[in-house]
Parts: C-alpha cells; sequence; structure tokens
C-alpha cells in the first residue's frame, strides 16, 4: 500500500484533533481547560472594531452601565459564585470529539477499501 498525500493528511489532522482534544478537555490537567478558555477569551476581546460615537447621556450612561456589569461579572467570578462558561467548553469537547471519529472512520474506511483494492487487483486475471 503506498501511502499517498491523502492519507499522510487524514492522520496528521486526526492527531492534531486527538491532541487538541485531551488539551480542551482537561483529561490530563484541569488547568488546561481553563488555558483553553482564556484563550478563546483573549482571541475575542482582541478581535474589536472600535467606532466613534458622539457622547450624549444615552451613550454615556449605557456605558457605565455596561462598566459596572463587566466589573459584578468578574467579581462574581472572582468569588465564584459564577463559572466562566462551561457550556462552551463542554461544546468544544463534543464537537471536536465528533470531528475526531469521523476522522477516524474515514481513515479505517479508506485503509479497508485500499486493502480490498490490493486483493482485487492480485486476482485478477493479467492479459498480456
Amino acid at each position: 500500500m503506498t501511502s499517498t498525500l491523502y492519507h499522510k493528511l487524514l492522520r496528521v489532522t486526526a492527531l492534531t484533533l486527538a491532541l487538541v482534544l485531551l488539551f480542551v478537555s482537561g483529561v490530563l490537567s484541569p488547568i488546561t481547560t481553563e488555558l483553553s478558555r482564556g484563550a478563546g477569551t483573549y482571541i475575542a476581546t482582541a478581535i474589536g472594531i472600535n467606532a466613534a460615537v458622539l457622547p450624549t447621556d444615552i451613550n454615556t450612561l449605557s456605558l457605565q452601565l455596561a462598566q459596572r456589569e463587566r466589573e459584578l461579572t468578574q467579581r462574581e467570578i472572582a468569588v465564584g459564585l459564577k463559572e466562566t462558561s462551561p457550556a462552551s467548553a463542554e461544546l468544544a469537547t463534543y464537537v471536536m470529539s465528533i470531528l475526531l471519529f469521523i476522522l477516524l472512520v474515514l481513515i479505517i474506511l479508506n485503509y479497508v477499501l485500499d486493502f480490498m483494492r490490493s486483493r482485487s487487483s492480485e486476482f485478477a486475471p493479467k492479459t498480456s
């Protein structure tokens, strides 16, 4: 059996996805789950759009209210009253698990079909 670029790509993708899944799920260490949550939040805050709006009373009050809500949320997280969104981490784990399963099925199917093709070519009548 020859190892084509497609085979290599499937194996590398499955291995990479498995390692990321181990990292995000926290199987090896619970700290990795917190790191992955923090990385997602960091990326979300790093990619932002700033727009200039003329300050009015409503805008100022809205900004102050948003800042107070943000501070309150940070205090709740620090005290432990509120968690930092475990549902998103669980969703990421489930999605990556499904993708890894699909990749593994594709790899197994690919090798089975290659094996069947090589067996059929062995027993095919040779024409000369």
